[in-house]
């Protein structure tokens, strides 16, 4: 099983490679603000699993399976954003991704995919969803702006 940090280094490898071309430590290092020690390291564990090939003072490039994953964090995020964004969320919506992407299963992915593409497709279904969006009701009318979640990522809870 991928960690989290593995997840957001191989999405970044791919980013740069679609971008770039190639992926150099220092570049990688740049790209996620860590240093290239912290990125020599965790390349060296993507290596030993078969995500990428690394040489020191060489490009990092992705194995196929690497390549795989890549493309999926990607649309993962893309996907993630584009819902979010069809939801007009008001504040947060990268810190929101960021959240959300290492724990919803690829299947599930699926489905909100399938939600945006059943919304983008017809401009009553958008109304009729905005119309939702502006209830802006919890459960029960409680009050839920103190959720660590919430504060966690928002400070005042505004």
């Amino acid at each position: 099983m991928l960690t989290e940090s593995m997840e957001d280094y191989l999405e970044m490898i791919y980013r740069l490679l679609e971008t770039k071309g190639y992926v150099r430590v220092v570049d990688l290092a740049e790209a996620l603000g860590v240093q290239p020690s912290s990125v020599t390291r965790m390349v060296r564990k993507l290596n030993e699993r078969g995500l990428v090939c690394y040489e020191k003072y060489r490009n990092i490039a992705l194995t196929p399976k690497g390549t795989a994953i890549g493309r999926f964090l990607v649309w993962r995020d893309r996907t993630l954003h584009d819902f979010l964004t069809l939801l007009q969320v008001p504040v947060g919506v990268k810190d929101q991704v960021e959240g959300i992407e290492h724990y919803i299963t690829p299947p599930t992915m699926c489905l909100i995919r399938n939600l945006v593409l059943y919304f983008a497709a017809d401009t009553a279904r958008l109304r009729d969803l905005e119309e939702l969006r502006r209830e802006h009701r919890y459960p029960d009318g409680e009050q839920l702006s103190e959720l660590r979640a919430w504060l966690f990522r928002h400070g005042d809870g505004k």
